[in-house]
């Protein structure tokens, strides 16, 4: 009897080493916390994130968590689902690329197999970045001063790529990290690509104009670039590769292409977001193609100068539909000095004493003839 006895008041007190071990191990491991309810970006919010569309709803909600606890500068936010490291991968990568306000964020950030409190790495520690909010919010209203709220998409979005093409200057890296953030070209005015896409979408979301950002292969360099909905729309625009930092050089070579203009020079990295077909609608195709200055036969080079020479440019730009067709265009009204005979056509008051030049892009099939 007192055997019994002793074997029941051991297998009591195992049984509540056990328990207490794991009710320690589970507290531990964080699955006695309380984690947050699904909540969801707002209607207002939502409407001017299109990659945030594209996610399920579950995935949606690990966002919103995401994005308000950054915002709050949490270095431990938990989520309300248990996600995969895949899933919690691609939800962060996506804030920290298309999130262009989120500055303070490093790109670095930690994984596992299963993820429920996600541990952040900041850039720039939280008293320093209420100031740097505040400058990079001056820099914004700065940089739509010219932006209309009534105006429609297209000029938005040209107003929008001008001023970053104009006031940024290219530089692959700095010792602040910041090259790579909206706050390195808006404030410091110095960026690499990645810093100009994600200007230009903190810029659009000001202006009320959907974009996203694409990362991928450039020139065989790992590169970053932006999709913007222009007139319902979507269309390919790149504008580090149309800033070639001289003074007062002005080119929209990759302003608002369609995939088949496009894809000749960029290869978008399809796993962690799929961009959006850009089908060239609405007139698109590219920038010269939209304005009249696309030339695919030497009649449409000539009607091309012509026209802007009466309409009193002094500078030109056309781009041409093959290497042949810009070669004989170069050869014939440059150095043969055509051009001249549709100066006088023209009817130009201004043509004594006029000289040309060229700006050439021979790879990009695209020159800019100078009226002096």
């Amino acid at each position: 009897m007192k055997s019994s006895k002793v074997f029941y008041a051991l297998m009591a007190a195992l049984l509540f080493i056990s328990v207490f071990m794991g009710y320690s191990f589970a507290k531990s491991m964080g699955l006695l916390k309380k984690y947050p309810k699904p909540k969801y970006l707002t209607y207002e919010e939502e409407s001017i994130r299109p990659a945030y569309r594209t996610l399920s709803k579950k995935e949606q909600a690990v966002y919103e968590a995401l994005y308000r606890g950054i915002n709050d500068h949490k270095k431990e936010i938990p989520l309300p689902y248990d996600v995969s490291g895949d899933t919690y991968n691609k939800i962060f990568c996506m804030i920290e690329k298309q999130e262009g306000r989120l500055f303070q964020l490093d790109s670095v950030y930690y994984t596992a197999n299963k993820v429920r409190n996600a541990q952040i790495v900041y850039r720039v520690d939280e008293e320093e970045y209420e100031r740097m909010a505040a400058e990079l919010d001056k820099a914004v209203r700065q940089a739509t001063l010219d932006v209309a709220p009534n105006a429609n998409d297209y000029d938005k979005v040209m107003r929008i790529h001008d001023y970053l093409v104009r006031n940024c200057k290219y530089i692959e890296s700095d010792e602040t990290g910041l090259s790579s953030t909206s706050y390195g070209c808006l404030v410091n005015r110095k960026a690499n690509c990645e810093g100009y896409a994600k200007a230009f979408n903190v810029l659009c979301e000001k202006a009320g104009v959907q974009t996203v950002l694409i990362t991928g292969v450039a020139d065989g360099e790992n590169h970053a670039w932006n999709q913007v909905l222009v007139n319902g729309a979507w269309y390919n625009i790149d504008v580090t590769w149309d800033d070639t930092d001289i003074g007062g050089d002005m080119r929209r070579m990759y302003y608002l292409c369609d995939d088949d203009e496009f894809y000749k020079t960029h290869m978008p990295d399809k796993e962690s977001f799929e961009p959006f077909p850009c089908n060239g609608e609405n007139g698109g195709g590219s920038y010269y193609k939209m304005n009249g200055h696309f030339a695919e036969t030497m009649d449409d080079a000539r009607e091309i100068i012509l026209r802007e020479l009466k309409a009193g440019s002094s500078e030109i730009d056309i781009k041409f539909a093959t290497e042949e067709l810009y070669d004989r265009f170069r050869k014939e009204y440059v150095e043969d000095q055509k051009v001249f005979g549709l100066i006088y056509e023209a009817g130009r008051d201004d043509s004594s004493g006029m000289t040309i030049s060229v700006r050439e892009n021979r790879p990009e099939l695209h020159m800019t003839v100078i009226l002096t």
